[in-house]
């Protein structure tokens, strides 16, 4: 198997185990990164991340980045940039990112045309995914590959919500405002738009012509002031969410992509958590399952950061373990859909 050259397009928390994947992975190779802040650029990218010197110096000169002319770029961003990608793409170079892209319909019409003529003129490819939305809608479109009869396909990311350190990320969707601020389920709309790209990779595989595509959102509020160490609640305000995404065929939800994210053990209402990513088909056979992750064995998550590790590789790695399958494709936005499994390669420890 060759070994692809790899730049890295920031180090926030999801970048920073991105290279560490990538640096661990004899097919992969970190040939430069890009960062955001000029307090991280001059600085190995090894030490950034945690694993210590690693002879590649972070940077804030794109065009320098682009001149290497890698393989693919590990996009990382907390948001997708249709500028970056469009300017990645025509330089001939593939993208794989976590950067709330999976189809690019979320971005809207015009980026998402955008992306698709770059695409063509670099002759290059981009895939988006994470654990949810992405592996997540992998999974529960396999399951229902089992069934002579679908009805609905659910997939349920219902989790801690404290697990995932990101201020930023929570705040898009809500989480801190007063229970009754105006335009409140419309900001969760905007803050999760990129799980509307998953109800269009399953129409896509599924086949299915939808009427409309429909968001529907609850929100609950802490009983008590929170702090949570990366973020604060005040009492009254969002500390838990209760929506999801639907495709709508003859005015039933065929397929549905939802989250219960909660913060703090007391809220008001309160729902159950299954910690996890629970499939739900409804057809012939009915099919559930739930996929968790946790702590390596012998390994005990002394902090809440330990813990958070879990679930950044999971974000990252569904990305990572694309990129020799991205970079094979054909020209275009590539999803799940499109690519032959993937898998752990090079991962493996005998």
């Amino acid at each position: 198997m060759r070994k692809y050259r790899i730049v890295q397009w920031t180090l926030g928390n999801v970048g920073r185990r991105a290279v560490i994947a990538i640096h661990a992975n004899p097919h992969l190779e970190l040939v430069g990164c890009y960062v955001h802040g000029a307090a991280k650029a001059g600085q190995d990218a090894g030490v950034l991340a945690g694993i210590g010197p690693i002879g590649v110096i972070t940077t804030q000169d794109v065009e320098a980045l682009l001149a290497l002319k890698p393989d693919c770029v590990s996009y990382n961003g907390l948001w997708a940039n249709a500028d970056d990608f469009c300017r990645i793409l025509e330089r001939g170079i593939n993208i794989v990112t976590t950067s709330a892209f999976i189809t690019g319909h979320a971005l809207g019409e015009a980026a998402r045309n955008r992306i698709i003529d770059a695409c063509q003129r670099g002759n290059a490819s981009i895939f988006g995914s994470g654990i949810h939305p992405g592996f997540s809608s992998l999974i529960s479109l396999v399951a229902a590959g089992i069934c002579d009869r679908i009805d609905n396909v659910c997939l349920l990311e219902s989790v801690d919500a404290t697990g995932y350190a990101s201020k930023e990320t929570w705040e898009s969707c809500g989480f801190g405002q007063p229970l009754g601020t105006p335009g409140l389920e419309e900001l969760l709309r905007k803050g999760s738009a990129v799980f509307s790209d998953g109800i269009h990779l399953a129409g896509e595989v599924l086949k299915l012509r939808y009427d409309e595509i429909a968001f529907r959102a609850e929100f609950s509020a802490a009983v008590e002031d929170c702090d949570f160490g990366f973020m604060q609640i005040a009492k009254g305000c969002v500390a838990g969410v209760n929506a999801g995404w639907h495709g709508i065929v003859n005015g039933k939800s065929v397929v549905e992509l939802r989250y219960r994210w909660k913060m703090g053990d007391r809220v008001e209402p309160d729902y159950p958590l299954h910690q996890g990513y629970v499939v739900t088909v409804k057809g012939r056979p009915n099919v559930e399952f739930t996929l968790k992750h946790s702590m390596p064995d012998g390994e005990i998550a002394a902090t809440p950061v330990d813990a958070m590790q879990m679930n950044l590789i999971t974000t990252a790695l569904p990305a990572i373990n694309a990129i020799p399958a991205v970079c094979a494709a054909p020209a275009g936005i590539r999803t799940y859909a499109d690519l032959p499994l993937i898998s752990g390669a090079g991962f493996v420890r005998a």
